[in-house]
């Protein structure tokens, strides 16, 4: 993972949440994650992968304290200066060789970082070692059966710029299989960029209902030995 692939993000990534079909987007994904973290008070939580934040938010709204990891410095600063400091530590590190001891956070999470990083069996087992035993790991990343990844594919062929050129999509098996043990592992996301933000609810429900595993958002939930 390049520690300049994102450093021109901040403003670009979290303006697209405040797009209508973003909030959207951005409401469906807060909700499964919490979901599955179920971030408690005073619990030590590492956001691996924290970007500028926009996720570790809601974390820390849930009363958590958060360690909040990145390779980009320019990520790191948006999160630092929208978090309070009180709850929010934030540290450049690579996801695949954390600086920190074993079974050190309650919880880990991490979110759309994985699909950046080549060799995720390595970075998965990080996220395992730093956590504490019974503790929870999610991590979410972009799936590879859904639209969503298959267009920006071919606008990555198209784009020599677009940072998903540097993209490893992955299926909802090619995620369990990182794992070392069973989870739970869903997928949401089931409207395209284009659709009608009015008519994405009524989809998104259908596509949950059915158990689709083609959303674009691939989330796994695992408890450590």
């Amino acid at each position: 993972m390049s520690k300049r692939l994102f450093d021109s993000w901040p403003e670009q990534y979290d303006r697209w949440f405040k797009t209508p079909i973003g909030a959207l987007v951005k409401e469906y994904e807060q909700g499964l994650m919490v979901d599955m973290l179920r971030p408690r008070a005073n619990e030590r939580i590492a956001d691996v992968g924290c970007g500028t934040g926009i996720f570790t938010q809601t974390v820390i709204a849930h009363g958590a304290e958060v360690v909040g990891i990145d390779v980009s410095e320019p990520m790191l600063g948006t999160a630092r200066r929208m978090l309070p400091a009180v709850k929010f530590s934030p540290l450049a590190a690579d996801m695949r060789a954390l600086p920190f001891r074993d079974g050190q956070f309650d919880k880990t999470l991490s979110v759309t970082a994985l699909e950046f990083v080549e060799d995720a069996a390595s970075a998965i087992a990080e996220l395992f070692r730093v956590t504490c035993p019974q503790g929870i790991v999610v991590v979410a990343t972009l799936n590879s059966r859904s639209p969503w990844a298959q267009r920006r594919s071919a606008e990555a062929r198209d784009n020599e710029q677009s940072i998903f050129r540097h993209a490893y999509f992955r299926s909802p098996d090619q995620l369990r299989a990182l794992a070392p043990v069973a989870g739970v592992v869903k997928t949401a996301i089931h409207f395209t960029k284009d659709t009608d933000p009015q008519q994405a609810r009524a989809i998104e429900t259908a596509g949950d209902r059915a158990g689709l595993d083609t959303g674009a958002f691939i989330i796994g939930c695992w408890r450590v030995p």
